[in-house]
């Protein structure tokens, strides 16, 4: 390698991003926001991609994909801290699921994900009546016969996977929106995508990219263990253990004076 050459670290990239946005936001640099803008725009078509075979062309999709994240680029406070693709992502995805919506095109919720969103909405009625609190995710798995990560999943996907099902019925008069709440998004709402991202940086380094690869990109357990190369059982026993120090984090922010009321992680 020459010694002319320069290496971009990741801690580069992220510094390099700090500087633009910080150019755009106090300095008033466009330029700076073009940058910006071009850099995530892989982030854009990838998630497009997810929402693609749906009735909408997918350069339609990166388009109106591509609103969500100038908006996101626009409102990022560069005092936060965190990374942009944290809080660009939630906002692409909701820009991609109102246009469906306003087209009244559905995506459809997963089966599975119906049912245990079904068990899960009486299993929060029963227990807060019975409690007199919200219950957390360790009871509502022991109510609905499910281990934590799965009622995690299918409170995640429930926001990734739908528009307009999203508010209809799922096994009763109750809606999937009834459930996680009208003013709480679960993982998919900038806040709580960044409080997941903040909470993931204390993860040691296979941990962090299983919890990734599971809720962020949705690997299968199975696809999981062939990407890192473990067994799927040591997979499960990593998510396990991460999703217990996620939860203790989650819990805190939940419980803060100024959060927003949620289903509470412990």
């Amino acid at each position: 390698m020459s010694t002319n050459e320069t290496v971009i670290t990741p801690t580069a990239a992220l510094d390099d991003e700090a500087e633009l946005l910080r150019r755009y936001h106090v300095e008033g640099d466009m330029h700076a926001r073009t940058i910006l803008i071009e850099r995530m725009m892989p982030l854009v078509r990838h998630m497009a991609r997810r929402y693609a075979g749906r009735g909408e062309p997918l350069d339609d999709l990166v388009q109106v994909g591509s609103v969500g994240l100038l908006k996101a680029v626009d409102r990022f406070d560069v005092e936060r801290g965190f990374k942009l693709s944290t809080f660009a992502a939630p906002n692409i995805a909701g820009e991609i699921k109102r246009h469906f919506r306003d087209r009244g095109w559905s995506i459809r919720v997963p089966r599975d994900i119906q049912e245990l969103n079904a068990k899960l909405s009486r299993a929060v009625d029963r227990l807060t009546a019975q409690l007199g609190r919200t219950p957390t995710i360790a009871e509502l798995a022991e109510a609905t016969q499910s281990t934590e990560e799965q009622v995690l999943e299918a409170m995640q996907g429930a926001q990734s996977y739908s528009t307009v099902s999203f508010e209809e019925p799922v096994g009763d008069s109750r809606t999937a929106e009834d459930l996680l709440g009208e003013e709480d998004e679960g993982f998919t709402t900038a806040e709580r995508r960044v409080l997941l991202d903040d909470g993931l940086r204390t993860l040691a380094g296979r941990e962090r990219e299983i919890v990734r690869l599971r809720f962020f990109e949705g690997l299968t357990q199975r696809e999981i263990a062939d990407r890192v190369g473990v067994s799927q059982m040591h997979v499960s026993r990593l998510l396990r253990r991460s999703l217990d120090e996620l939860r203790t984090k989650m819990t805190v922010a939940d419980e803060a004076p100024q959060a927003r009321p949620a289903l509470r992680a412990a």
